[in-house]
């Protein structure tokens, strides 16, 4: 009679352990940019020209080719501008930059800080670069300094070597910087 008990004891735990769910292996969202990449490139340098003369030079520690070569994801991007004879303008760093061939656009994102050869020095969460236009701008908020002050705002167009420089709204700060007429 006892061995009867055991095994009806033995065969209820063993149903309720069957019972039990196993936890289920987490699964990605989707899959990541190294995943889709057709290249990726650890140490990149690539020379930006507009009509065969260099414009900026272009470095990341990692660089993801994808879309059929044109456009590049970028990991702790650099790009130090010049001008036409090659002079140094000023850099550009941040976390992440993407490089579309293309349409020639260079977008800065994450810690994004521009550094001018005259001092001034610009950060924010994302600057966009346009090559065919030599234009840098953005959205959303920043900041801009030097030696003389400091201004913010949301938004900015500038020329590549921040001499027309134009803050969007909600513009503040004891540095002048041109603000745009309505």
């Amino acid at each position: 009679m006892r061995a009867l008990v055991a095994l009806v004891a033995a065969v209820a735990v063993l149903a309720a352990a069957a019972c039990h769910e196993a936890p289920q292996t987490p699964v990605a969202a989707k899959a990541g940019v190294a995943d889709s990449a057709d290249q990726v490139f650890f140490g990149m340098q690539f020379f930006m020209t507009t009509s065969g003369i260099q414009r900026a030079n272009l470095t990341a520690d990692t660089a993801y080719v994808l879309r059929d070569q044109t456009e590049f994801d970028l990991r702790r991007a650099n790009v130090i501008f010049t001008t036409e004879t090659g002079a140094a303008q000023g850099t550009m760093t941040g976390n992440r930059g993407l490089y579309n061939t293309r349409t020639q656009v260079l977008t800065g994102r994450g810690n994004v800080v521009v550094k001018l050869v005259d001092g001034r020095t610009l950060t924010s969460p994302h600057v966009v670069y346009n090559q065919l236009t030599h234009l840098i701008s953005s959205d959303t908020s920043y900041t801009i300094s030097d030696n003389r002050g400091s201004q913010t705002g949301i938004g900015f167009t500038s020329d590549q070597a921040f001499k027309k420089f134009n803050c969007l709204r909600n513009c503040g700060g004891e540095l002048s910087v041109l603000i745009p007429e309505r």
